[in-house]
């Protein structure tokens, strides 16, 4: 059986990912013109995590593509405590046709892969946030045409996962990716050598820099992200603070003024107005934030019926390989 996953951004190719985004394009256009979930065929989604577009969109696009979206509460169910990630996976498997996991630790995501024997999908990991890069380029495609050659500028906190998904992801989409963050907030030195490495194969380049505008001169697309990701509340008083890490980050109107004279601004939401970004930069006529919102569904539905394509033969238990 041939299984395909999105664990992280770079588990798609280069053309996959164009793929994946050419299907989204006309899934939005013809947005019921795909039942590969008819049945219904369930998809199991799976919550550590608080969550708003991801199980809105996930559950819109399963349902859109004819399935059935089972949404289980994974703290409720006890994934990895109450039952081993193995066991859960073995039981989500055989009844479904793909499992879609917004948790904690990426090294338990690989573990669901491993065991379930249909497509696994991050919905959101500490490491990684590839559906929501997936939206973003859709969102840039539409607005700005090819993204190949196109740069992007990410400012905020470089070690969090949309920071390491903007360098993979945005790299295999051919672009510029510049990261803005304090020296104390790198992203992981393993993720920005695979993104130099894929910027190299496909024309783009990677940048990071201490420098917020540095990293937004000229740029066709900037974006950032709450200063406090989730698991890291306790650290809110530091980190949102006066003469914090990251307030020289903060993306207000004179930081996208370095910008290009056409650049767009991006959020993957929630957004704290008066922190990372300005309310008159996220409200204002360069933001796509509620299109790259709604492009969730659009992206997520392509990935899913994607995968599924891909997908095919009868589910293996890993252990009967051995």
């Amino acid at each position: 059986m041939t299984t395909r996953h999105l664990l992280a951004d770079d588990d798609l190719s280069a053309a996959e990912q164009r793929e994946v985004l050419d299907r989204a394009l006309a899934l939005k256009a013809a947005p019921f013109s795909d039942r590969c979930l008819e049945g219904p065929r369930t998809v199991s989604i799976l919550f550590d995590k608080p969550t708003l577009r991801t199980q809105v969109s996930f559950v819109g696009a399963v349902t859109a593509l004819g399935g059935y979206p089972m949404v289980v509460d994974g703290r409720l169910a006890g994934v990895g405590a109450r039952e081993s990630v193995a066991d859960v996976a073995r039981i989500l498997g055989p009844q479904s046709a793909a499992v879609v996991w917004r948790t904690f630790e990426q090294a338990k995501l690989e573990e669901m892969a491993r065991y379930a024997g249909v497509p696994v999908v991050n919905a959101l990991t500490d490491e990684y946030h590839p559906c929501q890069i997936l939206a973003d380029l859709l969102t840039v495609r539409e607005a700005l045409g090819d993204t190949a050659g196109r740069t992007i500028a990410y400012v905020g906190d470089g070690a969090n996962n949309m920071a390491h998904s903007y360098l993979l992801g945005c790299a295999l989409a051919g672009m510029h990716v510049r990261v803005g963050t304090p020296r104390s907030h790198l992203p992981d030195a393993g993720v920005v050598a695979r993104a130099e490495t894929i910027a190299a194969a496909q024309g783009g380049s990677v940048l990071v820099t201490d420098d917020p505008v540095s990293a937004v001169h000229g740029a066709d697309v900037v974006a950032t992200d709450t200063w406090v990701s989730m698991g890291q509340e306790g650290e809110a008083d530091e980190r949102k603070g006066a003469g914090g890490p990251f307030e020289r980050f903060r993306v207000d109107d004179t930081l996208m003024g370095h910008a290009a004279a056409g650049a767009v601004f991006l959020h993957c939401l929630p957004a704290y107005r008066g922190h990372e970004v300005e309310a008159s930069v996220i409200d204002g006529p360069r933001s796509l934030v509620w299109q790259e919102a709604e492009n969730r569904l659009h992206a997520q539905k392509a990935l899913l019926s994607w995968l599924v394509e891909q997908s095919t033969g009868p589910a293996t238990d890993p252990e009967e390989q051995r």
